[in-house]
């Protein structure tokens, strides 16, 4: 094959039921944006951009549309305050950056990329990473530009009903109907380097200082150039209990799977073991693509071997 077109490409915008996304026009938009998001990190890695590079920037661009979970368009707390979750990492010497509980930050992505790069740590939380942002000269965005009308009504509808709730959800808790924001991106470029990004907005309504898996490495976010980088979307809980990321991952190391095969045993085993919510998107070590969810449908796409854009529920 030609090494021009040796690079793959993943991203998601949240798994659910998306029985909420009634509208067409809506359904599109979302669509579009992620056949965007790929456009975007398909230039990146044909020009010989890092992995990690269009993991990142593919992050970025989904932080920075309002109508995902991530970025400005990330839900409110119970305090009607945004705190955001992310991470990222390199599989070429598994390094890693996190942030959790930031502010302010219209890409926390980016924090979370210069955690990895600036710092001796790989997580820095709440104020410590907000006075870390500071320090590199991170731009800081006002509070206006975080709130959208959508959010604000969620955060009332969750409030009344005495309740969290996840992002799109207007059913009962327990139900399947709703949508867990997070967004992720998973790459692979011309030299077989693997990178792995997600952040998220969290829970509507959700507890000050929760933090969900997005930032946690192996949970949420999780690359290795020997085996695959993993990026997942879902109740955050489930993930961090079952280490989902870290699992599938082991799966291709230890029983010598592809990423369809890890993929597949990775959400049986989520499912089996603490009945997770979500799914996962997988690029192994080969550049093979692969996704799963418990829930019915993820927003999602991909570039397989430098091939067509993709884009699906």
């Amino acid at each position: 094959m030609d090494k021009n077109n040796n690079y793959s490409l993943m991203v998601h915008g949240g798994a659910g039921a998306l029985d909420n996304i009634k509208d067409d026009k809506v359904a599109v938009r979302y669509l579009e944006s992620i056949r965007s998001t790929l456009e975007y990190g398909r230039e990146i890695l044909e020009q010989g951009g890092s992995a990690l590079q269009a993991a990142e920037t593919c992050a970025s661009f989904l932080e920075d549309d309002p109508i995902f979970n991530a970025g400005c368009g990330s839900v409110l707390n119970e305090n009607g305050k945004v705190e955001m979750d992310a991470g990222i990492m390199d599989g070429r010497d598994l390094s890693a950056g996190a942030v959790a509980a930031v502010d302010n930050i219209p890409n926390p992505i980016q924090l979370a990329r210069l955690v990895m790069t600036e710092s001796e740590h790989v997580m820095l939380i709440g104020d410590g990473a907000m006075r870390f942002a500071d320090h590199c000269g991170v731009e800081l965005a006002p509070e206006n530009y975080f709130y959208t009308e959508d959010r604000i009504e969620q955060l009332n509808q969750a409030r009344l009903k005495h309740k969290i709730m996840l992002d799109h959800d207007d059913t009962e808790e327990d139900s399947e109907d709703q949508k867990y924001g997070t967004i992720g991106a998973v790459a692979w470029d011309l030299e077989g380097n693997l990178a792995a990004a997600t952040s998220t907005g969290g829970i509507v309504n959700k507890r000050m200082g929760r933090v969900g898996d997005s930032p946690i490495i192996g949970a949420g976010v999780y690359a290795d150039n020997e085996t695959c980088a993993v990026s997942a979307t879902g109740y955050g809980e489930d993930f961090m209990r079952s280490v989902i990321s870290k699992t599938i991952s082991d799966f291709i190391f230890m029983k010598d799977m592809d990423a369809e095969q890890a993929t597949l045993a990775g959400i049986e085993y989520l499912s089996r073991k603490v009945k997770g919510r979500g799914g996962v998107i997988v690029i192994d070590k080969d550049g093979k693509c692969s996704s799963g969810y418990t829930t019915r449908k993820m927003i999602h796409g991909w570039i397989e071997r430098g091939g067509d854009i993709v884009a699906k529920f």
